[in-house]
């Protein structure tokens, strides 16, 4: 259930379009009423989610796309670019060598025009962070 929460989530943010940087007040309930714990999706809402658009971000910089084109293609908005690439935020976690692939080839799909909707690819990317049980609890934020 939690793992689907959190993809719903994610799907949330995107379709919104925001940048939502703001802090997810959620009470999670299993089927047997127990709560769950809502850690996990706050370390992605706060540090996941913005370290991988500023990876994106970049990324797509360094194909000479402008702010502007970046913003459009991440859903996001150009102020947000302009943080992530100054890196006033979204530089919490350190990727390894397997996630910053993907990265980049969701860049080159972006500007090649293979993907308009990054959504379920930013996700796999995420996924494949959580599959490194490392990223929910750890201290130094390495991952992959």
């Amino acid at each position: 259930m939690a793992t689907s929460l959190l993809y719903a989530l994610y799907l949330h943010t995107f379709a919104n379009k925001e940048d939502t940087n703001t802090l997810w007040t959620i009470e999670l309930v299993s089927g047997n009423g127990e709560g769950i714990n809502t850690k996990g999706c706050e370390m992605v809402i706060w540090d996941v989610l913005p370290s991988i658009r500023a990876a994106i971000a970049e990324e797509l910089m360094k194909r000479d796309l402008p702010q502007k084109e970046i913003s459009r293609l991440l859903g996001i908005t150009p102020p947000a670019v302009s943080q992530y690439l100054s890196k006033k935020r979204g530089y919490n976690i350190e990727f390894g060598e397997e996630i910053k692939v993907s990265i980049s080839q969701l860049a080159d799909d972006l500007v090649d025009k293979k993907v308009c909707n990054p959504v379920e690819r930013i996700c796999e990317i995420c996924r494949m962070l959580r599959e490194d049980d490392k990223i929910c609890g750890s201290v130094d934020h390495k991952c992959g």
